[in-house]
């Protein structure tokens, strides 16, 4: 992957979490403050618990940081999966996201 590539991707997977924290705010009562600086976004809850995703631009991958871990995330073409062959990036953020929120948030 050339790094336009991967900025490409990268963009657009933190436009996907922002979006996905708005419509889960519209949508349910978790409270989700999330801010965006340069290549990272930080999510902060209710309870003052944070997820950060930030681009890990020399390495072409996500980093996330939640209260169970930090992940490590590379784009292999159609997902971001977990360099350790834990799953998909999604799929992990809502995970984290329910247990930080105590509430089900589906991040789409």
């Amino acid at each position: 992957m050339t790094d336009l590539e991967y900025m490409n991707e990268a963009e657009a997977l933190l436009a996907r979490v922002e979006a996905c924290c708005d419509r889960l705010n519209e949508r349910t009562d978790a409270d989700i403050d999330n801010q965006r600086v340069g290549g990272m976004v930080t999510l902060t809850f209710a309870d003052r618990s944070q997820i950060i995703v930030n681009l890990q631009k020399p390495l072409q991958e996500v980093w996330m940081a939640a209260r169970a871990g930090g992940f490590h995330y590379r784009f292999d073409g159609q997902r971001w999966m977990d360099t350790k062959g834990q799953g998909e990036f999604f799929a992990h953020l809502s995970r984290y996201a329910s247990e930080q929120a105590g509430e089900p948030l589906a991040f789409e």
